[in-house]
């Protein structure tokens, strides 16, 4: 790896320091981002040139209010109708979008929000994203948890109920192996009945073989579909091969992934465009691996560690509510997850309205479950979290929560024969 250097030194000396500069201010020193790097797999695909085509096309300040009318007369909601929804026209409709995504959550999802919580068992990187509070050059607790505090950590969450966990590493290929992480599915299988992963992208097979451990799905962020505005994000790196990883989740399905999830981080380019680009990945595999589970989230930038390098786009949360109503009138059976960096209080509103999945008793640090979950120490050392999250609630409160929400937590819906 080509900065592994970093990621293993407690410090950043001349050289990095020299190296992380250039990679800054010098456009001509990164690799291109749009070439593959040896070892990565390349699949036929045309689902990247459809997404892409609608994106770079798209022009949110065209429509106008009648579109958006229109669009909340038919029945099946076109990608046009999609275009309309996510639009600054549609704005002043968020309420009858508001209705209309709760009518399509009930009809295909029932009463129910399901209920995880994700373990981060390596913070090592090699990849410089600017953004992110797990990058090679930010000066951190670095941690890499052994099988037998894997073990522990989970041990604890699944005695405070949960059965549903997602695996999470920084994208260090050289500490966090894909061997590594299958010893942590084969484990995570003794506790949970849904286990899932997000981690560095990799090639079918190895998706195959995560598969064969006892991983159900795959979760990956594209960050942002822009691929200009990704090339200034992702300056070094295996993350920096923009294609690669979006077919990330085609990959997985061809490897045999029960099901993939999407995002895009929001608040790094045009949110709307973002947005656009997410729902029409999943629309697209969606109608090429019928068989698979799909699932969207949309989470927005969190502060992190040195974050002085970019200026988020805002998102606020009526566009934050106006992107998930999208999402769910035009994906109706596809999940919505509405992660930890948003608050209790906006959380509780959209599980009534679109989102089918929330995530409980959150840590985004190394080992600390122990700590968070029983307020105990013990005794080793924790590794730094990625970003700050926004709701803290326990397993046991977000539950009472959701259900004096008069809805019905989930922790598994499949039977096991």
């Amino acid at each position: 790896m080509e900065n592994q250097f970093f990621v293993d030194s407690e410090f950043l000396g001349p050289e990095a320091l020299a190296r992380k500069h250039q990679l800054e201010n010098d456009p001509s020193s990164r690799r291109n981002h749009m070439e593959y790097l040896p070892g990565m797999e390349r699949i036929q695909s045309d689902v990247m040139e459809k997404v892409l085509t609608h994106m770079n096309s798209y022009d949110a300040s065209k429509y106008t209010a009648r579109d958006v009318q229109t669009a909340l007369q038919h029945e099946t909601c076109s990608i046009e109708d999609l275009k309309a929804f996510l639009s600054p026209a549609a704005e002043p409709f968020l309420e009858q979008m508001a209705q209309k995504a709760r009518m399509e959550t009930r009809r295909h999802f029932g009463n129910t929000v399901y209920l995880f919580t994700p373990l981060y068992i390596a913070n090592y990187c090699e990849n410089y994203c600017i953004y992110c509070g797990f990058n090679c050059y930010n000066h951190i607790r670095r941690m890499k948890l052994n099988m037998e505090q894997i073990e522990h950590e989970m041990k604890i969450i699944a005695d405070s109920g949960m059965e549903e966990i997602l695996l999470l590493t920084g994208e260090s290929r050289s500490m966090s192996g894909v061997e590594y992480i299958g010893e942590a599915c084969r484990l995570a299988s003794k506790y949970f009945r849904m286990v899932g992963l997000e981690i560095y992208p990799v090639n079918s097979d190895e998706y195959r073989y995560l598969r064969e451990c006892g991983a159900d799905y795959v979760t990956v962020f594209q960050e942002t579909y822009d691929a200009d505005k990704y090339e200034t994000l992702h300056l070094m790196g295996h993350k920096r091969v923009w294609p690669y990883r979006f077919e990330a989740q085609e990959r997985a399905l061809m490897g045999g992934m029960r099901g993939v999830a999407f995002s895009a981080l929001l608040g790094l380019a045009d949110f709307r465009k973002d947005a656009l680009a997410t729902a029409l990945h999943v629309y697209y595999l969606q109608r090429k691996y019928p068989h698979a589970e799909m699932s969207l989230s949309c989470p927005r930038l969190r502060p992190i560690v040195n974050n002085d390098k970019i200026s988020p786009l805002d998102v606020h949360e009526r566009q934050l509510c106006q992107v998930l109503c999208a999402y769910r009138i035009f994906l109706p059976f596809a999940g919505i997850t509405v992660s930890s960096r948003e608050s209790a209080e906006f959380r509780n509103g959209i599980v009534k309205i679109a989102a089918t999945k929330v995530s409980a008793g959150v840590s985004t640090g190394i080992g600390d479950h122990e700590s968070k979950y029983t307020g105990k120490e013990n005794g080793a050392a924790e590794g730094d979290e990625q970003f700050e999250i926004n709701d803290s609630r326990s397993f046991a409160k977000m539950y009472a929560d959701i259900s004096e929400e008069g809805l019905q937590p989930v922790l598994n819906d499949y039977l096991y024969v």
